[in-house]
């Protein structure tokens, strides 16, 4: 970046939650040109089955680097106390709440978002699954400068990635965050410095993405074998993939990518073959790598097979 890009300070307000959010905050951190005002992110959650109170990850790394850290209730409350902060721009990355527009209208650059899905598509929130479930040869990021509406702003920079058939969600996850940090610098200085035109969104061509519930990991074996594999990769850890045998929830933690060729076997049944624990769908068969029990750790097909034989071929 030329020297004349860094004249002034770029006083920031940043907004995250998740992991996701982190690289991009870590970035901007290590980068001084610009100056870290405020940290606005969720409240402490409890977590886990002893219902824990534990820190965001964003709370945990702004505090880290002795960042003002702030966790209103309703970010509505907070406009007056970001109007005192006096930011010249407040960047978004997966912060969880509706940004009204009393607080976008404040910085003197906007409010920037950081966006994983390649905008139009995919607006809202499972963005990083969407692509994963739908079979795409693509997805990516969108940095996008805010407005009211959900995702509709317009498009400063996107960077993609490809998708070959197998990745994770979490693979997805950490490709993302990380291109997302890798252009965010370089992209706030471009716009500040009038080197962006803004490309607007076609709205015709968007398509948004509901917040995904436990109910939508339940898995529908009628469905083809390709499109329940897909339904693995993209929904575990969250929402999980599970079905019910014999009135015992089992989840779905990983299957193979190959897909097993119909044996007309009973439909959500799982059965053995070649030492294998096969599982029918509507077309075709998924051979299961690693599920759980309810209650129960994770366990490889094989130890399933060896603790729980009369589950099978029944």
């Amino acid at each position: 970046m030329s020297s004349q890009d860094k004249i002034k300070k770029l006083k920031l307000i940043f907004m995250g939650t998740p992991e996701f959010s982190l690289p991009g905050l870590q970035k901007l951190i290590n980068d001084d040109s610009f100056e870290i005002v405020g940290i606005f992110t969720q409240t402490d959650k409890p977590i886990g089955r002893k219902q824990i109170l534990t820190p965001p990850p964003v709370k945990v790394l702004a505090l880290k680097h002795k960042l003002q850290v702030f966790q209103p209730e309703k970010i509505k409350t907070e406009i007056e106390n970001i109007k005192n902060l006096q930011p010249d721009l407040i960047v978004v990355i997966a912060y969880g709440k509706i940004i009204p527009q009393e607080i976008l209208d404040i910085p003197v650059y906007g409010c920037i978002n950081v966006h994983a899905s390649l905008l139009p598509k995919y607006r809202g929130a499972a963005c990083l699954n969407a692509p994963i479930l739908n079979g795409d040869l693509e997805t990516g990021i969108t940095i996008m400068k805010m407005e009211a509406g959900l995702d509709t702003g317009p498009i400063l920079r996107q960077s993609k990635m490809e998708l070959t058939g197998t990745e994770s969600l979490a693979d997805v996850h950490d490709t993302l965050s990380n291109l997302g940090a890798a252009i965010l610098p370089e992209t706030l200085h471009d716009w500040v410095n009038k080197k962006i035109e803004p490309q607007i969104q076609d709205d015709s061509q968007a398509s948004y993405i509901k917040t995904l519930s436990k109910e939508d990991g339940k898995i529908n074996w009628g469905k083809s074998a390709i499109e329940i594999e897909r339904m693995v990769r993209a929904y575990n850890p969250w929402p999980g993939t599970w079905t019910d045998i014999n009135g015992e929830i089992l989840k779905i933690i990983t299957v193979e990518h190959e897909i097993v060729e119909s044996k007309k076997m009973k439909i959500g049944k799982l059965s053995l073959e070649d030492g294998r624990l096969i599982i029918q769908c509507g077309q075709n068969a998924l051979a299961i790598l690693k599920l759980q029990l309810a209650g129960k750790k994770i366990m490889s097909a094989e130890e399933f097979i060896n603790g729980h034989k009369s589950k099978i071929n029944n």
